[in-house]
């Protein structure tokens, strides 16, 4: 089991200033992607299923037609860790690749 070290308010106010419209959510990162319809928002969350399987790292996410919302936080340490900005940073290289 990897740790991670939870990383420090000013530390996720730095990242948050380099992540395109992430923000902090009762203490996880928290973004709501919109796509075309369902069928692009679906594609969306398979896409990032697979970056998600290969980090060992899952997002809390839900889907409402074409929204997606994703809240990242690593639960086996109790808050943000550079893990969740690895994987912030992945899904929004994701999202910037769609075509729409």
């Amino acid at each position: 089991m990897r740790h991670e070290m939870i990383l420090s308010e000013e530390q996720i106010e730095h990242h948050l200033d380099e992540l395109n419209d992430w923000t902090l959510k009762n203490k996880k990162l928290s973004k709501v992607f919109k796509f075309s319809d369902f069928a692009q928002a679906f594609e969306f969350m398979s896409l990032v299923a697979i970056i998600a399987e290969t980090m060992d790292h899952h997002p809390e996410w839900s889907n409402v037609y074409n929204k997606v919302e994703i809240n990242l936080v690593t639960h086996s340490e109790g808050g943000i860790t550079q893990l969740d900005i690895d994987l912030a940073n992945k899904i929004e290289s994701q999202y910037l690749e769609m075509e729409f």
